[in-house]
């Protein structure tokens, strides 16, 4: 009987670590969930948040546009009206999206329309895209406390309703990874964090 409690118990063990921690409060599984964020240069946008704790991934890709299923080459164009953004996904149980406003806020030049650093075009507008109506009401918090708090003359970035995020091609995918040199040279030669410094200070 107690051989077969043990393994009864052991079996429960091995099923609750396949399918992650439980909450000990709810003896539920907490959700990963998602927020949908535009700064310019996905490969950039993907690398800060990547760096952020809680946040679990962060996927390269497209939305807010008209093209069902856009290319890079269309999306780069300018013609299809989608803006090159990224998915991120996070442990609410370790970072909130208030924190992930205050961090996306913190990654971009909100003071710009139509562009991020170097890159110019609609292609590279920033934006938040909220996917719920707390989503919405903490996104608009955010910007107007940051407009309130008088560090930038203006803030240029959308906040709309979340359409299709449409994943990017693979090799753009963790591109700060796979191609690190390149991405170091792009982002200094974008001038990136020295005006990420220059609005935000800090080193």
């Amino acid at each position: 009987m107690r051989t077969r409690l043990f393994l009864a118990t052991l079996l429960l063990l091995v099923i609750a670590g396949r399918t992650g921690a439980a909450d000990p409060g709810t003896g539920k599984t907490p959700e990963t969930k998602t927020a949908i964020f535009a700064g310019g240069c996905f490969w950039c946008s993907e690398a800060d948040f990547e760096k952020l704790p809680g946040v679990i991934a962060a996927e390269s890709g497209y939305t807010a546009g008209r093209t069902v299923n856009p290319t890079y080459e269309q999306v780069s164009a300018g013609g299809t009206g989608h803006t090159e953004a990224i998915r991120v996904s996070y442990d609410p149980r370790k970072v909130s999206y208030p924190q992930l406003l205050d961090h996306f806020w913190r990654s971009i030049d909100p003071t710009v329309k139509n562009r991020q650093f170097c890159d110019i075009g609609t292609q590279y507008r920033s934006g938040i895209y909220w996917q719920n109506e707390g989503e919405r009401q903490a996104a608009e918090a955010s910007r107007d406390a940051l407009r309130a708090s008088g560090k930038v003359a203006r803030i240029e970035t959308e906040i709309i309703a979340a359409s299709t995020f449409y994943p990017a091609e693979e090799y753009h995918q963790d591109y700060y990874k796979k191609n690190s040199v390149r991405y170091a040279y792009y982002r200094l030669s974008c001038g990136r964090d020295a005006r990420l410094k220059q609005i935000w200070g800090g080193g």
